[in-house]
């Protein structure tokens, strides 16, 4: 449980972390589709960082792939 809530808490700051910089060096004239393009961005972005988090915290070495029981 402590282990999901620090994870949320790392992608939430991320996302925030993203957003705000973008917020920032964007272009002044901002429209309705830059603010789409900010967000999305941050999404991937935050998730990109909770997937290499979660692979980095599982240890085993497939975490992709599961080798066959041989018979």
């Amino acid at each position: 449980m402590k282990r999901g809530l620090i994870l949320g808490a790392v992608a939430l700051v991320v996302f925030a972390l993203v957003t705000a910089l973008m917020l920032r060096f964007m272009p002044a004239p901002m429209k309705e589709s830059d603010y789409v393009i900010v967000g999305s961005v941050a999404t991937l972005v935050a998730l990109g960082v909770l997937f290499v988090m979660l692979i980095s915290i599982t240890r085993s070495s497939d975490v992709f792939f599961k080798k066959k029981r041989k018979k």
